[in-house]
């Protein structure tokens, strides 16, 4: 039988060799290792009932670690990943497949890597009404017009953003980057927003891997104020915000997922989701087309690293809304604001969805049922292999 691809490991446990004196301090530095770690984590296991501040959004986020076990007498989504039936690479109703008709009654071209097309259901058009109803007393309207597309990742049905080669997560960026520069181009375009919505549980019924672009005559809230308050932390501090954070997220290491000489995956202090998590480069940009080519290489490596990680928790296509925080085109000043891609992934349990409920709904603060840095090392922890290509060696 073939020696499983070490990739495929779960924290494989230490080997020594060579003098026996040699494996004792090996030993030794691995009991302290062990040690501190645990002391760490009993530290830390202990402080899961506080609130943290979300720099980026200037809430707080409420961590409730203790309750994340309570029963559960409620719905649970049903199946399991074992259990799911196989994707097909082509289908032939799938408007995404190449050659396909679309409801618009386009047909796709017989494409290979990235596609681009105007959606056919756009929630903004050009040809939006300008001319609106007149409001009454405090309340306000104007035109919601703009571009929406579907961006594609690959003509195969059956892949996800984390089954792409590295080589294609290339692609990827540089066509999110293309995008971003065309549709940022056209006057009345303000903001240019690039998401993903992953799985069926955030409201996708397609599987075929692809994200959305809607370009729009105003900027989206998250962005609006994530932009004034880089702006305005710069002025007071003359620092990046997220270069801030990125510094204390390295000084303290715990949610550290994945780095390399200039891209960075991490899971924030302040984490709202179970598993939501950052991908961004160590260096501020703006934006994608201010990347250099090995910038651009080493954050597909990361963002290739973090899906992987995702898919391989419960072995399943892992759920989530990933969305790409870019500088907007509204004319203000955004050299301070740090762009990265977010990941929030709805599931706390395989089978059981983070509600929003009174706290967030009612009250506009989030609470978290999950420790942050528990979290994070079970992400780090996970092969970065994908399990498909584990052949059962997880």
């Amino acid at each position: 039988m073939a020696e499983p691809d070490s990739r495929c490991r779960r924290d494989p446990t230490p080997s020594y060799s060579g003098r026996p004196e040699q494996a004792l301090i090996e030993l030794d530095e691995t009991l302290l290792y062990l040690c501190d770690r645990f002391q760490r984590v009993a530290v830390t296991n202990s402080n899961g009932w506080e609130q943290r501040w979300h720099p980026l959004r200037e809430e707080w986020v409420i961590i409730a670690a203790h309750r994340q076990e309570r029963p559960w007498h409620g719905e649970r989504l049903g199946g399991s990943a074992s259990s799911q039936s196989p994707v097909p690479e082509y289908a032939a109703d799938c408007y995404l497949c190449p050659g396909n008709s679309r409801v618009s009654g386009a047909r796709n071209d017989d494409y290979r890597g990235v596609y681009v097309f105007d959606n056919d259901h756009p929630c903004v058009g050009q040809d939006a009404p300008r001319e609106l109803d007149t409001t009454v007393g405090i309340y306000r309207n104007r035109p919601a017009s703009g571009i929406a597309r579907v961006l594609c990742y690959s003509s195969k049905h059956n892949l996800t953003l984390a089954e792409l080669e590295l080589r294609e997560i290339e692609d990827l960026l540089m066509a999110w980057r293309d995008q971003y520069i065309d549709l940022g181009s056209h006057p009345d375009v303000k903001h240019v927003l690039i998401f993903e919505n992953k799985g069926e549980i955030v409201g996708v019924s397609n599987p075929h891997p692809h994200c959305q672009i809607y370009a729009t005559n105003f900027v989206f809230k998250t962005i609006e104020t994530e932009a004034r308050v880089s702006r305005r932390h710069h002025d007071e501090t003359g620092r990046v915000l997220f270069q801030d954070i990125i510094r204390a997220e390295l000084e303290d290491g715990r949610r550290i997922i994945y780095e390399n000489s200039s891209a960075i995956a991490f899971m924030p202090y302040f984490a709202r989701y179970a598993y939501e998590c950052y991908v961004a480069p160590r260096a501020t940009h703006a934006n994608l087309s201010e990347l250099s080519r090995n910038e651009i290489q080493d954050l597909a490596a990361a963002l290739k690293q973090m899906t992987v990680r995702y898919d391989n928790l419960w072995q399943m296509p892992f759920p989530y809304v990933m969305t790409l925080h870019h500088a907007p085109f509204d004319g203000e000043d955004h050299s301070s604001l740090h762009f990265h891609i977010e990941f929030h992934p709805p599931l706390r349990k395989p089978n059981l969805l983070k509600y929003l409920a009174g706290p967030e709904i009612g009250g506009g603060n989030f609470l978290s049922d999950t420790l942050p840095e528990a979290k994070a090392e079970e992400l780090r922890n996970l092969p970065n292999l994908h399990y498909k290509h584990c052949k059962g060696a997880l």
